[in-house]
């Protein structure tokens, strides 16, 4: 079996790898741009250059062509299409990348997987939990029959990515099934969101890099945490279980507390106690969906998936993670 994952070298990308080569004999082909960093990816360069069950193909969702090429290598069984701008604060500073990537990115892909000759494989649309943007306390926990109210460009790109999703499994016959997974963090996350900011600044001040004061955007943002870990499992599910083209999935975790909590948590695990924190201004968003708390009962009693790792895990993991890149130098202040 061979299995398609687009954006390998982000970090759900990376753990869905991990998992995979772990966890099954499929071959695993991995598309990245020329110009993606690899850091997310190190440990598994020895066994691509061996070309041991795994390989990576260059490609780019704004380029059709790198798209029918990198089908046609891989003629994949299974596509877990990750690849996506997925900064929200990123997209109210480049929408327009943010849009054509996502929407007109999936598009591409869906396109060169439906004219590809000989294959039938089980697609994964990975759309996101910010498509419910803005919701309303009463809408707690959050159905996958809630609204839309987008409140980013990046909400907006992938409200695009979900629906294209869906119709081409309504229209073509295609197996697509589309997620939206609501916040997963751990080992690998981009610096840019808010837990791994604050575990990257908390190690930086460890080790006496900066004055012991940890920046912050909002902190009274409601969130429902699980482990990047427990998403990728759930993904393999998504495509292994009795899978249903066409549906569509919340996906989550159990534990839920506002990022001001997460953040005490983190301090309260540093091996400083002096660490202030204050608030930066071009730390928020000008719209923030701030309620993101999800109702998974769909996908869990599909599939049986439940998360196994603990909130106090994954994010002892992350500043672990933090402490190793800083500790070698592989960082930028941010």
């Amino acid at each position: 079996m061979r299995a398609l994952i687009t954006g390998i070298t982000g970090m759900v990308g990376s753990h869905l790898a991990d998992y995979l080569l772990g966890n099954t004999e499929w071959d695993i082909y991995g598309m990245c741009r020329w110009r993606s960093p690899l850091d997310n990816v190190e440990h598994l360069l020895d066994q691509a250059n061996r070309k041991d069950k795994l390989y990576f193909i260059s490609g780019d969702l704004n380029d059709y062509i790198s798209l029918q090429n990198a089908v046609e290598e891989s003629m994949p069984d299974y596509v877990f299409h990750l690849a996506a701008q997925s900064y929200p604060l990123t997209s109210f500073t480049s929408p327009l990348q943010t849009l054509d990537t996502n929407i007109l990115g999936t598009e591409r892909l869906l396109e060169a997987l439906r004219r590809c000759k000989d294959i039938d494989p089980v697609i994964h649309v990975c759309s996101s939990s910010e498509v419910f943007g803005r919701v309303p306390k009463e809408k707690l926990p959050i159905n996958e029959e809630c609204s839309f109210h987008p409140a980013s460009p990046y909400s907006i790109s992938k409200i695009g990515t979900d629906m294209i999703g869906r119709f081409h499994a309504e229209a073509y016959g295609q197996k697509v099934m589309t997620t939206r997974m609501f916040t997963h963090t751990g080992p690998r996350r981009g610096d840019v969101f808010a837990e791994s900011t604050f575990a990257k600044q908390i190690a930086m001040i460890e080790q006496d890099l900066i004055p012991p004061v940890v920046k912050t955007g909002n902190l009274d943002s409601l969130r429902t945490w699980s482990d990047v870990r427990d998403s990728v499992r759930a993904y393999y599910m998504l495509v292994t279980v009795n899978h249903v083209p066409g549906e569509y999935y919340n996906i989550g975790g159990t534990f839920s507390c506002t990022v001001r909590e997460m953040l005490n948590h983190l301090l309260s695990i540093s091996t400083r106690k002096d660490i202030r924190v204050e608030q930066e201004e071009d730390r928020f968003r000008p719209l923030d969906a701030d309620l993101q708390v999800p109702d998974t009962t769909k996908f869990r009693e599909h599939t049986g998936w439940e998360p196994q790792i603990p909130f106090e895990k994954t994010m002892q993991d992350l500043l672990n993670y933090w402490r190793e890149r800083v500790k070698s130098k592989c960082f930028l202040n941010r």
